[in-house]
């Protein structure tokens, strides 16, 4: 399984994260797949950066964020996205529409 979760870096008493997609079973600051972002606690306040774009893809492909991951996200409004992408999704399948699609059919209309 594929999970969003934290690596620690930086120096002995100041800890920097990156917030990074990889595999679960990979050690905490082992391989990972691809940075996302980074979070630094020390500053007042802390600092949060997120690629919104590379998260919510991942988030759509199925990574499971650890806790202080998803409260990271949170913060961010990342994950409220992704929730509303979610809820929009299964009405428009319960609905019978497609999401994203376009007025695009070919049905009935003939070029040429």
């Amino acid at each position: 399984m594929v999970r969003i979760r934290l690596t620690r870096m930086g120096k002995k008493k100041k800890p920097f994260y990156r917030l990074v997609v990889a595999d679960s079973r990979a050690p905490r600051d082992g391989k990972f797949i691809e940075v996302i972002g980074y979070y630094n606690p020390l500053p007042e306040p802390p600092v949060i950066k997120v690629n919104e774009e590379r998260a919510l893809l991942w988030l759509e492909r199925g990574a499971q964020p650890s806790d202080t991951a998803k409260s990271l996200l949170s913060k961010v409004g990342v994950w409220d996205k992704f929730c509303q992408m979610k809820e929009a999704r299964r009405k428009a399948k319960a609905s019978g529409g497609v999401v994203g699609e376009g007025s695009n059919s070919l049905s009935g209309e003939v070029s040429g």
